[in-house]
């Protein structure tokens, strides 16, 4: 799918978005770790639902002006400059920054669908009202529930992912549908509880699988994945496999295998007051 083609498409041929109401006194953070994503992440900030209140992006190694094109077309934007490497030291420093009482992790290279991010808060439960909310603590992205799909899976890939998830699902006891996908919300205070400490791309891994360790509700939404927009992915199927994999049995038999490095955020670049 080209550039303008993915842009233009008509969004009305799929199924809407049970949208959530804005809730009283409650604020939507979304985190967007980058790496050289100045093609794509224009379109994402564009077709982010309007009740976002705070979008993070966590950068600190791309070469291509990434920031800027965030700071031009959003200025109200958030920049954590975190200079570790990998997705994992992205999604803990942006989480750390956070200051939402919802945060949604989403990609910035154009895979996943910004308005999906309703549905999945739609879905949060809110523990300090008494009127209708979600069911979960937690909630995240499924390409294989019903409604959902994937046009970015090569054939390794949908092999690794499924033998992840049905070991996951064994050792576990959960019923998934989906792994190894990074569109994932969730309450401020049940990223609190986390104690988040991978840097990779295991963190989706770590975080899922410590949300059911500490006894949090988590639920899935349908999602659709299409390919990227621009470039190559950073993901290598074997050793981000290897290492979701061992993630997996090192929380399952092993338990938190060391305490959370401490965290020294810098200041962010801009920030935006909320209201």
């Amino acid at each position: 799918m080209s550039v303008g083609q993915r842009q233009t498409r008509d969004r009305a041929s799929r199924p809407a978005a049970a949208g959530w109401s804005a809730r009283r006194g409650m604020r939507l953070s979304v985190v967007m770790p980058t790496k050289n994503e100045a093609q794509s992440i224009g379109w994402v900030l564009e077709n982010l639902p309007e009740g976002v209140d705070e979008v993070i992006i966590v950068d600190g190694t791309s070469t291509d002006g990434t920031v800027e094109v965030a700071q031009q077309l959003r200025p109200d934007v958030r920049i954590v400059l975190e200079r570790r490497p990998g997705k994992g030291a992205a999604i803990r420093a942006g989480f750390q920054a956070a200051r939402g009482d919802f945060i949604v992790m989403i990609d910035a290279d154009g895979s996943m669908d910004p308005a999906e991010i309703d549905r999945c808060v739609a879905a949060l439960r809110d523990r300090r009202v008494t009127g209708p909310t979600g069911h979960f603590d937690l909630v995240k992205g499924s390409r294989f529930l019903r409604g959902g799909g994937t046009a970015d899976m090569s054939p390794i890939r949908q092999f690794g992912n499924d033998v992840l998830r049905r070991t996951v699902n064994v050792l576990y006891g959960v019923e998934w549908s989906d792994f190894c996908y990074g569109l994932i919300a969730m309450r401020r205070d049940c990223a609190d509880r986390l104690g988040l400490r991978r840097d990779g791309f295991e963190i989706e891994a770590e975080i899922l699988l410590r949300a059911v360790g500490a006894g949090l509700r988590v639920g899935e939404v349908a999602s659709l994945e299409s390919p990227r927009l621009y470039g190559e992915s950073n993901l290598s199927a074997w050793r981000d496999g290897r290492r979701v994999l061992k993630t997996i049995l090192a929380e399952r038999f092993v338990g938190d295998s060391g305490v959370p490095e401490p965290t020294a955020y810098p200041t962010p670049a801009t920030v935006r007051a909320l209201a």
